[in-house]
């Protein structure tokens, strides 16, 4: 847990916020990849090793930014 703490840190919130928008969101058209990525969890369709990397890909950026506020709403 130390290490995900120091990562973390060493992350400042404009550089999480630009990766949930680029990485996060791309490709923006005809709609955002994690958003198509998660409609296909939700249908029971993400069966494929490729669509499940791409989830994971797309979301890491908000796993970050969500642990990032998790954690300083914890220690504050």
């Amino acid at each position: 847990m130390t290490n995900l703490r120091r990562l973390l840190d060493q992350l400042s919130f404009p550089i999480l916020i630009v990766m949930c928008l680029t990485l996060g969101l791309a490709p923006f058209t005809p709609e955002p990849h994690i958003w198509e990525k998660l409609k296909l969890l939700a249908a029971g369709g993400l069966t494929q090793a490729i669509d499940i990397f791409d989830l994971l890909l797309h979301g890491l950026p908000w796993l970050l930014l969500i642990a990032k506020v998790a954690l300083m709403r914890k220690t504050a």
